[in-house]
């Protein structure tokens, strides 16, 4: 059995903003930090089909401290799809669509979730990191 994970953030920013702080390196590690630490994730994310990436931080007694994908779908400014392996393989996809007055929606879709607890976990941490994502962008 497969779970999705589906989300909505909105965000008073601009589109083009927001896709720079999902496809930017040095902005994803700004706000994709390890959630048990607080401490940055470095990466070396490109915004381009078939890169490989990793984002590692420091190990814990539960975690290698990495996460391993490939990116799949580029279509800026609108959708970005990759692959999100930490122990189990995710597929992530980030819409995004610009609202009316300032504000972008972002919807994140998380399918390939085995159990209610990576569910739970999954869905705990990218509200936390989509919070981050909103103090960068109002930087």
């Amino acid at each position: 059995m497969s779970l999705t994970l589906s989300l909505d953030f909105q965000y008073k920013t601009t589109i083009e903003k927001l896709w720079s702080a999902l496809t930017d390196s040095s902005m994803l590690a700004k706000w994709v930090h390890n959630i048990h630490t607080g401490q940055a994730m470095e990466n070396d994310f490109k915004p381009v089909v078939g890169h490989h990436f990793q984002f590692s931080t420091q190990p814990t007694e539960w975690w290698n401290g990495i996460i391993e994908g490939e990116v799949l779908i580029v279509d800026a400014p609108n959708k970005l799809s990759y692959t999100w392996e930490s122990g189990e393989k995710h597929l992530i996809t980030w819409t995004l669509q610009d609202l009316e007055d300032g504000m972008v929606n972002l919807h994140l879709e998380q399918t390939g979730i085995s159990n209610e607890q990576a569910l739970a976990g999954a869905k705990y941490g990218w509200g936390k990191w989509c919070g981050e994502l909103e103090k960068v962008l109002e930087q």
